[in-house]
């Protein structure tokens, strides 16, 4: 109907909107950047205003405020799942 009587076309496959991620895809996300970082590095001693570049599984290279995820991981570590609170520990993440 919005084609006949508007003109309107459907969106192409460029026009669409990029799906949006959860906050489990945005963790696991940040969570590999961490693993990058404590892979390169050797230890999880992330300065606050760092930014780590990771290349997700759609091959597109992405940024990440390293940094200030670790500092806020830490502030939470309350109330963070028992298993993100162990994948970080295996990385080397300290909580004190």
């Amino acid at each position: 109907m919005c084609e006949h009587v508007l003109g309107i076309t459907p969106a192409t496959e460029d026009e669409k909107p990029k799906p949006c991620r959860t906050q489990a895809d945005k963790w696991a996300m940040n969570y590999q950047a961490a693993k990058q970082f404590y892979e390169r590095e050797g230890h999880l001693q992330v300065p606050r205003k760092h930014v780590e570049r990771i290349v997700g599984e759609d091959q597109e290279e992405r940024e990440h405020k390293l940094g200030a995820w670790i500092g806020n991981q830490r502030s939470r570590a309350a109330t963070l799942t028992p298993e993100r609170i162990e994948q970080l520990s295996k990385i080397g993440m300290r909580w004190a």
